[in-house]
């Protein structure tokens, strides 16, 4: 009991005045949680334990969930059994999917619990395996943080105990668990890192596996400081952001310490893009496009398409698709919609005298009908007073991102002349000014959005 004993102080203060739930597997680790637990009542409030069944192992998933319900009642608490199967993981590994399935049971049945905190059963060893793991990926001090002894609704009590030893106190006390034998699965990279690569360090370095974690505690006090900096100067930094992406200042942005700006970028994603994964690669990434002297640049990045448009920094939430070619028709009088572009433009013929603004055309007498609308094409110029001008010079002078190039819509005749290109400024033949009955003018307006 020694070794169990060794833990309560600072475990039991994050605990205290919670009402807490046990994951449990059936393991050994977290057979020693429910035990531990259980043994300091009433200090500690035991809601019940929950246990997820994944169905990934057969038989001997059925073996851990009827375990886990024998340990409840022994224990005379309630046990919460969530049935996850994991049918498809898409991209990811079984394992990442089964724990993100797992992570989402723990808080549908902490509410049904009435719990408070969830008490997982992590120890000094899955600490290791993670700064490990973590550190040959190229993580950020972030990632070397490890796992948390406390965050939000989950604690981690055994994070300082080693794995042996929990199983050397369950012996003595005469417990048993039950072996997964899914831990001894090398095509799992914890695993070959747990059998193959933390022997070794042991062996050329004793005491290994707790130096990694007093590691990982350092590191966790380091990240809390440069992230509360971060969070300081994102107020700068940040100019817009809403569910659609961000709108980051670029020179506020690069003027930062390199530290402090991967934070600043990594608060943003995951607030526009909570579902998809950063690493430190796509965070330098987005600051070389920031950095760029000249030009504008594009990145397609996991779930966030990001754009330097002259000196902001855009973060657009999903994948920008690339617009093919459109050409619709526009009858005279008549409307047409352009939905790449947002918008609609109508074509009447003035029956009174009236002024023409800047959301209007006068439709030169020389222009032949019918038109059409269409976008960009290689080659496309523009006549402006006495000369012409490509419109892919008029769309960089107007700072229109690259991204929306292909969605400008071109105003065309049908000898081909292009006679506006709606919303980029001066781009048309002719201007605003008194409008002459019998005259056919244009305007566009956006699209209501539905």
């Amino acid at each position: 009991m020694a070794i169990m004993s060794s833990i309560a102080h600072a475990s039991l203060a994050a605990l205290a005045g919670h009402r807490v739930a046990a994951a449990v597997s059936g393991g050994a680790d977290s057979v020693a949680l429910a035990l531990w637990l259980h043994a300091h009542a009433p200090r500690v409030t035991l809601a019940g334990l929950i246990h997820v069944n994944h169905h990934l192992r057969g038989a001997d998933s059925d073996r851990d969930e009827a375990f886990c319900r024998d340990l409840a009642g022994r224990l005379g608490v309630p046990l919460e059994v969530v049935h996850a199967p994991i049918a498809d993981a898409g991209a990811r590994s079984p394992e990442a999917a089964a724990r993100t399935a797992r992570y989402r049971a723990f808080a549908e049945a902490a509410v049904r619990l009435a719990a408070s905190r969830v008490a997982t059963a992590h120890t000094a060893d899955d600490q290791a395996e993670t700064v490990l793991l973590r550190l040959l990926r190229g993580t950020t001090s972030r990632g070397l943080a490890g796992i948390r002894a406390v965050r939000g609704l989950y604690v981690r009590p055994l994070l300082s105990c080693r794995r042996a030893d929990l199983r050397a106190w369950l012996s003595t006390a005469g417990e048993t668990w039950c072996e997964d034998a899914t831990n001894a699965d090398r095509s799992i990279a914890r695993n070959r890192v747990r059998h193959d690569l933390l022997p070794v360090i042991e062996h050329i370095a004793p005491g290994a596996v707790p130096a990694l974690a007093r590691a990982a505690a350092l590191a966790e006090d380091d990240e809390d400081v440069l992230q509360a900096e971060a969070i300081k100067m994102a107020a700068s930094v940040v100019l817009l952001e809403d569910t659609a992406g961000a709108d980051l200042d670029r020179e506020r942005l690069r003027a930062l310490p390199p530290a402090i700006a991967r934070r600043v970028l990594r608060n943003v994603l995951e607030r526009v893009a909570p579902r998809s994964s950063w690493n430190a690669g796509h965070l330098d990434a987005i600051r070389r496009l920031a950095g760029r002297h000249e030009g504008g640049g594009s990145l397609h990045l996991p779930g966030v398409f990001a754009e330097r448009v002259s000196n902001v920094l855009r973060l657009r939430v999903g994948v920008v698709a690339a617009v093919t070619g459109y050409v619709y028709s526009l009858p005279v009088p008549g409307t047409v919609e352009v939905p790449e572009a947002g918008v609609e433009i109508i074509a009447s013929i003035v029956a009174s005298d009236e002024h023409a603004d800047a959301y209007s055309l006068v439709v030169p007498p020389d222009a032949p009908l019918p038109l059409i609308v269409r976008n960009r094409r290689p080659g496309d110029r523009v006549q402006l007073g006495g000369g012409t001008r490509k419109v892919q010079d008029l769309m960089v002078d107007a700072k229109i991102p690259r991204s929306e190039r292909d969605r400008v819509p071109l105003v065309v005749a049908a000898d081909g002349q292009i006679l506006w290109v709606i919303g980029v400024p001066g781009a048309r033949r002719r201007a605003p000014g008194a409008l002459a009955v019998g005259m056919v003018v244009l305007r566009f307006r956006k699209l209501e959005r539905t």
